[in-house]
């Protein structure tokens, strides 16, 4: 059985502003990739934040059934996120350790839910430091911002 990846990455054109997002999926044979898949998205008005967290939810929601994935993703907000904070966050009704509400509350719990389905590794990797997979995963992430971005220029 081919061992399956998902590279995430999270852009935006001001913060808040256009963003996008993009997913670079591969199943990995040892050394062969088997099957490739990219996806992006984005939105006329968000932050890069969201658009990190909306990566990694098209990762897991566009499995057809219960696998095992790891996600590479260079945000430490979403990897640190989902394997530190929800927890902590859930126990005390979606509130920080400082008693606000958790920022992007609606994607978080999406996540949550996306990843209950799914034995998923989560793995940072340091961002622009020339990881082909992350590198393509930005340009995705930059392309899903390119028609978001275009209307904001327009007069």
């Amino acid at each position: 059985m081919p061992d399956l990846y998902a590279w995430t990455d999270g852009a935006c054109s001001g913060n808040p502003g256009p963003g996008g997002w993009g997913v670079l999926m591969r199943a990995i044979d040892g050394a062969t990739v088997v099957k490739e898949r990219e996806m992006s998205g984005g939105e006329a008005l968000t932050t890069n934040n969201r658009m990190e967290l909306m990566a990694a939810i098209a990762a897991l929601e566009t499995l057809s059934r219960p696998s095992a994935i790891t996600i590479v993703t260079d945000s430490a907000y979403v990897k640190n996120g989902v394997t530190e904070w929800i927890a902590a966050w859930k126990r005390k009704g979606w509130r920080t350790a400082g008693g606000p509400p958790v920022k992007n509350v609606d994607l978080w719990q999406r996540l949550d839910a996306a990843r209950d389905r799914h034995d998923v590794t989560w793995r940072w990797i340091k961002g622009h430091a020339g990881h082909a997979e992350n590198e393509r995963a930005d340009e995705l992430a930059r392309s899903g911002m390119a028609p978001y971005k275009a209307q904001k220029a327009e007069p």
